[in-house]
């Protein structure tokens, strides 16, 4: 599962991540057709950008590309996986749990303690993976991601309704602030 590229010179950028209420966090991720040199780019270009967040795993989709594979590294070097899918899982586990695309806010969330994920690493060879504790749930947060689904579903109704109230107060304040500037750029150039 390395990101080495063989035969390619493969230059890194940051992307944007994209945030809560962007479509594309919504949607389920079609699978990697072909694992060729932009795909390996694709990985380097992800890895790169969560390390400037920084966190710990990134789906394609959070920097808008609809393509089923993540990045991670929680501390053993950076690793893909392409096209990966969770066949089993056992145990439960409470950890604080947050996302890159929901920046500032976390909750104790339940998951299963050990997971089976199997896909493809950049080389196409087949990994298969049994992961527990924080490599279980990093697994389980970004294939999420690629489903479509938000760390906000898996909250009780509850705490669900206060966090979307809290990203509800933190979208009308910026909304105001752009105003504000906005505004104050307008009054300038009358000036």
């Amino acid at each position: 599962m390395s990101l080495a590229c063989p035969g390619y010179d493969v230059a890194m950028s940051e992307r944007q991540i994209r945030l809560y209420g962007d479509p594309v966090l919504r949607e389920a991720l079609p699978p990697v057709g072909d694992i060729d040199a932009g795909v390996a780019r694709l990985a380097q270009d992800m890895l790169e950008t969560m390390y400037g967040a920084p966190g710990l795993g990134l789906a394609a989709n959070q920097i808008g590309v609809r393509k089923r594979l993540f990045v991670f590294d929680i501390g053993d070097g950076p690793q893909a996986i392409i096209n990966p899918s969770i066949s089993e899982s056992r145990g439960e586990w409470t950890y604080e749990e947050g996302c890159l695309s929901v920046p500032g806010l976390s909750w104790p969330i339940v998951r299963p303690k050990e997971v089976h994920l199997t896909g493809l690493d950049l080389d196409g060879g087949e990994i298969s993976v049994e992961a527990d504790e924080l490599l279980a749930r990093v697994f389980q947060h970004e294939v999420d991601h690629l489903d479509g689904v938000l760390l906000l579903e898996r909250l009780d109704a509850d705490t669900r309704r206060e966090a979307l109230r809290t990203l509800r107060e933190r979208s009308m304040s910026a909304g105001e602030a752009s105003s504000r500037r906005s505004g104050a750029r307008s009054n300038l150039s009358k000036a």
